[in-house]
This record gives structure tokens, C-alpha cells and sequence, in this order.
């Protein structure tokens, strides 16, 4: 039966195993995410054509008076206001403020209309992103730890934040915008036309080449930014990292070389965000100069227009308007293109997050640990290297009996701690099968695998939680199974003196608990898991003689039936296994009882490294 944070675990993470989910990010595909919400993108357009309607009228307002009010011609709009208004409010001030107060009013529901679809908008974005950081969360269950280590948690969290927040604000803010933008301009062109088609035809001819330089100014612009991301990057991974080593760096007294190595990063980062922010910004001002200079252009038109034509002055007034009118879509359009080129650029490194290599998926084929307390481990020449020329296991075989207990030993740089990785699925080995009661791995499936396995690092991870919540990592125990772990485990008595508990918070990675008190807790959840096989590896190096000793004699009991593998130096460790076998140099040169390689001195070389004694 799988475990309750197994089923939690996949009814909240997408499934990985189709084609397609393999495939990177592209826009299609984003906009088939986005035709999901039919409903709202229907109402957002309708708003976006609603706001669209009202406000292109308005700079028609005002100046349509200039000719009936001022000029005192014959038009349509003073005969309906008149008609509307007593007789006693027949005043010029009385019409042009009528006139002001229509505009006013047409203003405030084209907002109200432009905020709504904005609202509407921001959910299709938000659910977008959603459900593109929910696909990244459920491949990078299974990308395989090589990949992590060579990126870095700095550069994957940037992945999931800076680039995710990018496409979000695209999607939400600058595609709204656009499409606000593009059907004022058309509803503007149309009223020019209505007014005066030939200068019309002039501003609509004139939009496109200012559209076409600013575009050309862009690409030109683009690759600057994406130096400017590729240093943010740099910059990023190397502060998690030395955020997450500031305790050791500061004891050591290299906290200063460290940061000016930081400052060094930040100070390329300020480097390509000059470069890119002040050619950005001469672009859009010299993409405005070209529109302010076709606005005079248009405005001398307009009055040759007027000498020329049977264009009223009042309609005069109106293009000008227009012009103005237009500036704030055209910028907004032609700004979209700075948009999209950081858009695409994130698309193009969540795509690399995307490709990351990912461990084997073994089907779960049979279960070895159904009906058993605890299950026989085997590995059958193993062999594993890092890259061609870095081999780190050469050739592993070992058998461990159901509940035994084995120690391994060995110098550092042996291999022991690579063994444990293969074992866990977490490196996939060369050439050799990893066996489970005579069944492969490949048979069992990694979830599997390791939700009956239980690894006790010499540092374990903890989260900036409670302690209950580092106990549990979320599977569903028992008040008694909490206190009847910390109990095993020696603690018990620390956490009832606390005054909040199980509810006390650890701090990040346990720091206000002792390397003692973390490696206890960790002991502790190990026990919670109840585990057919455990892996002990420096799992007591930072305990005192006497709490190890209560800690080895209380864990007895509870190992008693469980196949158990002990990588320890320290010799009372190892004196806690039925034998033990010795590494070097990345293979078993001997093994047998502990107490008869004590004997032969060869546990002592081991343990201590000094093949000198």
C-alpha cells in the first residue's frame, strides 16, 4: 500500500511519463493554456471593445464646439443640447461644461471597463503560470542529482521566480495593454477618416515606420538583456551558495573574500544593466522624438488641411487631439516588443529547466517489500563513475541478510557515501544491478524503493519549520509514534523542556538546534518512517560518548529486524554491526566479523586513516 504523502504527493504533482511533457515551452502552447479560459477571454475582450467605444470619442468632444459654440456654425451636437437643456442654461459656459462633464464621465467608465478586463486578464496569466510552475515542480521530481548539483539551487529557484514573474507580467499586464492599445488605434483611425481621410492615410502610413525603426532599434537592444539575465543568474546562484555556507564561512573568518567574490558578480551585473537600460531607454526616446516630430508634421497637414480643404478649424482641433490621443497606444505597442524579448528569453531558460536530464522511471512491477518486516539487499558489481575518467566504484558486491547489520568502513574519498547514493536511485550506475530480496530495482521503481529505505545523513536536512513538521515531512502519526521516535532517539526529554514543544521552529536548517539535537531528530524520523531498510551514515558523529552509547543501546530493539548498513569511523558504530566490510579506493578489500578485523589491525587503519598503526 503506498504511504498517504505518496498518494498526496501524486494527486498534486502532473504526471511526467507523456511525450509531451518532455517537450519544451513554446507560445502555442502557452495559448492553448490560455484557451482553457474561453469564458474569461471572451469578457475581456468585450470589455477591452467596450472601453475601446467609449473613450475614442472623447477628444472628438470639446473641439466639435469650437465651430458651434465659438465660430457660431451650423452642427449636430448644440441642436441635441439645446433640446435636452431649459431654456435658461443656453450659454456657451453652460455647453462646454455639459461638454466637459460627457467627458469626464466616458473617461471613468472606459477605466472601469480597462480595469475589469485587466482583472480578467490577470486570472488567464495567473492560472497560466500556474500551471507552468506546477509542470516545473513535477519534473523536477525526478531530475537526476547530477543536474542539481551542476546548477545550483540559486539558478533553479531564479527559473521558478525572476522568469516565471517575466512571462507572468506579459501575460498579464503588457498582452492586456496591447490589446487595449491596438483597438484604440484602430478606433482612432477610423474616426480620422471619418473626419478627413487624406490626412488620415498620412498619420496611418506614418505609425508603421516608427513601428519598423523602433522594432530595429529593439533587436539591437535584445541581446543586451539577455546579458543582463545570464549575470543576474550568475549572480543569484552564487549568493544561495554562500548564503547557505555564512555560518561556516564567518567561523573560518572568509566571509570577506567571499563577498567580495559576490561583489564582483554584482558589480558584471550592474555592467550589463547599464549597457541594456540606457540603449533601452535612448530607444524608446528616439522611437518618441520620431513620433513627436510626425505629430508637427501632422499638425502643419492639418492646416494646410483648413486653407486647402473644407477641414472647419474645430475638426482642426480634433486631429490634433487625435494625435495626442494616439501617443500612449503607440507607446504601449511599440514598448510590447521590449516585453516580449525578456519574455522569450525566460521562455528559452525555462525550457533549459525543462530539458534537464531526469533519473530513470522503473515501473513498479513487483513489490519485494509486501508482507515483509524487512528484505535482503544485494549489490552486484556495481560500477559508477562521475565522467570518463573519474571511477568511483569498481566493482561492488555485497549481500546483506534480512535484519542484519553490516558496517562500512573506510577512508574518506572511498566511495561509501556514493554507494549509498547508488543504492538510492539517486546516481544510476555504469554496469551492476541493485537487488531487493532478489528483485532489481529496475522491477521495483524508485518511489517505491525508497519509501521502505531510510537514510540518516551525518548532516541531515531540515526545514525553517516546527519540529513536528521535521519529524513528519508531512505523512499523517500519532502523538504516542512522535514521542515513541524522539524517545529512540534520545530526545524526548529536550523537546518536552522546550516551551512550545513540537511546535518550536528549528530556524533554517536546524541552526538553533545542536549538530547533536539535528542528528537526533533526524534519527527520530527515520524511526517514524518505519523503514525496512536503514542507512546510517555519520548518522551519530556528533554525539557525546554517553548519549551515543544510550542512543546505540535504544536503537537496538528497533534495528533488531531491519537490514542495516553502517558507515561510520567511529569505532563504536561499527561495533554496533554483525561485520563489517572495508572500502578503499572505491572497492570491498576485505570484510568479515568486526571483531576479527579489529584483530588484524586493518579496522583500525580504516577508521582512524593511518595505515601506519
Amino acid at each position: 500500500m503506498e504511504s498517504p504523502i505518496e498518494m498526496n504527493s501524486e494527486a498534486q504533482i502532473p504526471s511526467q511519463n507523456s511525450d509531451s511533457d518532455r517537450r519544451g515551452y513554446h507560445w502555442r502552447a502557452i495559448a492553448r493554456l490560455a484557451l482553457k479560459h474561453r469564458a474569461e477571454l471572451v469578457r475581456a475582450n468585450i470589455l477591452a471593445l467596450l472601453a475601446t467605444l467609449v473613450i475614442v470619442p472623447v477628444p472628438l468632444l470639446l473641439p466639435v464646439l469650437v465651430d458651434e459654440v465659438l465660430l457660431d456654425q451650423a452642427g449636430p451636437v448644440l441642436p441635441v443640447m439645446q433640446a435636452i437643456l431649459p431654456a435658461s442654461l443656453h450659454t456657451p459656459v453652460v455647453y462646454i461644461a455639459l461638454m466637459v462633464l460627457v467627458a469626464f464621465c466616458m473617461r471613468s467608465a472606459a477605466l472601469a471597463f480597462n480595469v475589469m478586463q485587466s482583472l480578467e486578464f490577470s486570472k488567464i496569466s495567473k492560472d497560466v503560470v500556474f500551471r507552468m510552475r506546477s509542470r516545473l515542480l513535477g519534473r523536477l521530481q525526478r531530475v537526476a542529482m547530477s543536474e542539481y548539483e551542476t546548477l545550483g539551487s540559486g539558478a533553479v529557484s531564479s527559473h521558478f521566480i525572476t522568469d516565471l514573474d517575466t512571462i507572468d507580467q506579459f501575460l498579464g499586464t503588457t498582452i492586456s495593454r496591447f490589446l487595449v492599445a491596438s483597438l484604440t488605434v484602430i478606433g482612432t483611425a477610423l474616426v480620422l477618416l471619418w473626419v478627413h481621410w487624406q490626412l488620415a492615410l498620412l498619420i496611418l502610413l506614418f505609425n508603421p515606420l516608427v513601428i519598423f525603426v523602433t522594432t530595429v532599434i529593439g533587436k539591437q537592444v535584445k541581446e543586451l538583456k539577455r546579458r543582463e539575465n545570464s549575470a543576474y543568474e550568475v549572480f543569484q546562484g552564487a549568493l544561495t551558495e554562500t548564503l547557505d555556507a555564512i555560518h561556516q564561512l564567518r567561523a573560518a573568518n572568509r566571509e570577506g573574500h567571499y563577498l567580495r567574490y559576490l561583489i564582483g558578480h554584482a558589480r558584471t551585473v550592474r555592467d550589463h544593466a547599464v549597457q541594456f537600460e540606457w540603449r533601452s531607454d535612448a530607444a524608446s526616446r528616439a522611437s518618441f522624438a520620431l513620433f513627436q516630430f510626425g505629430v508637427d508634421v501632422f499638425r502643419a497637414a492639418a492646416m494646410v488641411a483648413v486653407l486647402v480643404s473644407d477641414l472647419s478649424i474645430g475638426m482642426m482641433f480634433a486631429v490634433f487631439g487625435y494625435l495626442w490621443f494616439m501617443l500612449t497606444p503607440v507607446q504601449e505597442m511599440l514598448n510590447m516588443q521590449y516585453a516580449y524579448y525578456a519574455a522569450n528569453a525566460a521562455l528559452a531558460r525555462i525550457n533549459r529547466l525543462l530539458a534537464l536530464k531526469q533519473e530513470p522511471r522503473y515501473p513498479a512491477l513487483q513489490n519485494p517489500f509486501e508482507g515483509r518486516h524487512t528484505v535482503s539487499l544485494t549489490l552486484r558489481d556495481i560500477h559508477f563513475s562521475y565522467g570518463e575518467d573519474e571511477n568511483v566504484l569498481r566493482g561492488i558486491n555485497l549481500h546483506v541478510e534480512p535484519g542484519e547489520k553490516v558496517a562500512v568502513v573506510g577512508a574518506s574519498g572511498g566511495g561509501k557515501s556514493t554507494l549509498v547514493q547508488v543504492l538510492l536511485g539517486m546516481y544510476t550506475p555504469d554496469s551492476g544491478d541493485v537487488l531487493i530480496d532478489g528483485v532489481p530495482v529496475q522491477r521495483i521503481g524508485l518511489p517505491r524503493l525508497r519509501e521502505h529505505v531510510a537514510t540518516v545523513l551525518q548532516h541531515p536536512a531540515l526545514f525553517n519549520d516546527t519540529l513536528r513538521q521535521n519529524l513528519t515531512l508531512g505523512r499523517t502519526t500519532t502523538e504516542a509514534q512522535l514521542w515513541e521516535a524522539l524517545k529512540i532517539a534520545q530526545l524526548d526529554a529536550t523537546v518536552a523542556a522546550m516551551p512550545a514543544g513540537l511546535e518550536t521552529m528549528v530556524g533554517r536548517q536546524g541552526v538553533r538546534l545542536s549538530g547533536g539535537q539535528r542528528q537526533r531528530l533526524a534519527i527520530a524520523r527515520m524511526v517514524l518512517s518505519d523503514p525496512s531498510i536503514v542507512i546510517l551514515d555519520e548518522a551519530t558523529s556528533a554525539l557525546d560518548a554517553e548519549t551515543e552509547f544510550k542512543l546505540h543501546r535504544a536503537l537496538e530493539a528497533f534495528l533488531a529486524q531491519r537490514t542495516t548498513l553502517i558507515i561510520a569511523h567511529r569505532l563504536s558504530a561499527v561495533k554496533q554491526a554483525d561485520r563489517a566490510v572495508v572500502f578503499e579506493d572505491g572497492r570491498i578489500i576485505e570484510e568479515g566479523h568486526h571483531d576479527e578485523l579489529i584483530a588484524r589491525q586493518g579496522l583500525y587503519a580504516q577508521l582512524y586513516g593511518d595505515r601506519q598503526h
